[in-house]
């Protein structure tokens, strides 16, 4: 067998990560989760106990993040379309009907909890388009810093056939690298990847770590399990390859019980795709080595000593501005004697980064005409060059 297939009880197989360890972490629901699919109802009861769960998480000072499904399937119940494959303009006029539902009854399960509830639609181009990502990044950010859940969900009133992801666990990947997640927990109607599809065939068995995505871990793939769920386990496993990429941990696990978070801090059935780095790490190799710098942000003496000591930078510390480039775009750093500092992505155009260098923050207001970021280049955005 693989060395990329660990079962139970192999020897050499990797320690299982404890939900515990993690700091951030994404939950997506899919739709035959939380949705009834005889009467196109929400089930409340199963909704308040996963709140619980999160509840729990958020008082050990986790950060949570979910990504939900279940607009359509609420919607087309709510207006009684048939059963079956739906046109694009039925699946958007469900979605606008289902997102309320949706959303509100987030905000009330949650709520018992005592948390707070944010509602995020997004779109494809929200999380590939880096001025749109770095805008939903701050908003993700910021909510976590104030102790909100943010309940993320594909935009379906708006988005086209063209346009879309059509699965949330792929998306719930592109979220959970967005938001900086080290841990994604795709809960669905199976426990985990098998050898096999366990429907078919009785010699299938649960594969509980995976260390690494290869070929015969694609090769794993399934279909969608209804109507009212676009994903099947191949999408998983590309939800994986992103999520491990961007230095994040994944796991599958059988949602259909009761507290299903707890069921996996208990040491329930499921499967972890483990990754060799962390958020942080992964993103900051990305800027440095993905990405063509368009500019350049020539720094004094200060603001040099400052990112070399791991703080952001300020305008007030940006001596001069080269090149021309866009909010998102990754730039240079260099220091006065003109070497390279590290590279990072603007938060600014570079008509505004001109405007408000060597200025104080307090000060881009009056300059700029609106109350923009403190930081040209902010910490998390930046990755400096090896000395």
């Amino acid at each position: 067998m693989s060395s990329a297939l660990v079962q139970d009880g192999e020897s050499g197989a990797p320690a299982l990560p404890r939900l515990d360890q993690f700091r951030r972490v994404v939950v997506k629901v899919g739709s035959s989760l939380l949705v009834d699919q005889e009467r196109g109802r929400l089930k409340h009861a199963w909704l308040a106990a996963l709140a619980e769960d999160i509840g729990q998480l958020h008082a050990r000072g986790t950060d949570v993040l979910v990504v939900s499904s279940g607009a359509i399937a609420l919607g087309r119940g709510v207006l009684k379309l048939a059963r079956g494959p739906l046109r694009l303009e039925e699946s958007q006029a469900a979605a606008a009907v289902g997102q309320i539902a949706l959303a509100r009854s987030w905000a009330e399960a949650l709520g018992h909890q005592g948390l707070t509830t944010a509602q995020i639609l997004v779109t494809l181009g929200d999380t590939e388009e880096r001025r749109r990502y770095l805008n939903a990044r701050a908003t993700l950010g910021r909510l976590m810093e104030l102790r909100a859940v943010p309940v993320v969900n594909e935009n379906d009133t708006v988005a086209t056939t063209e346009i879309r992801y059509g699965d949330n666990d792929r998306l719930a990947a592109r979220v959970a690298t967005m938001a900086g997640a080290d841990l994604l927990v795709l809960l669905s109607d199976i426990d985990g990847l098998y050898t096999a599809p366990p429907q078919t065939d009785p010699d299938a068995r649960l594969i509980p770590v995976v260390p690494r995505i290869t070929a015969e871990i694609e090769a794993m793939a399934g279909g969608a399990a209804s109507e009212f769920s676009r994903g099947g386990m191949r999408t998983k496993v590309e939800a994986a390859k992103i999520a491990t990429a961007g230095g994040a941990a994944m796991l599958i696990a059988n949602g259909r019980v009761k507290n299903p978070l707890g069921a996996i801090a208990a040491g329930g059935r499921c499967t972890w795709f483990l990754t060799a780095s962390n958020p942080v790490a992964a993103r900051k190799k990305w800027i440095a080595g993905s990405l063509e710098a368009r500019g350049v942000l020539h720094l004094d003496e200060g603001a040099a000593r400052a990112i070399r000591q791991g703080k952001s930078l300020l305008p007030a510390g940006v001596a001069r501005v080269e090149g021309e480039f866009s909010r998102g775009d990754a730039i240079v750093m260099r220091g006065p004697d003109g070497g390279e500092i590290g590279r990072g992505l603007a938060a600014y155009d570079a008509g505004h980064a001109a405007a408000i260098a060597g200025r104080s923050s307090r000060d881009i207001e009056a300059i700029l005409g609106y109350a923009g970021r403190a930081e040209m280049v902010h910490r998390d955005d930046m990755a400096l060059a090896v000395e």
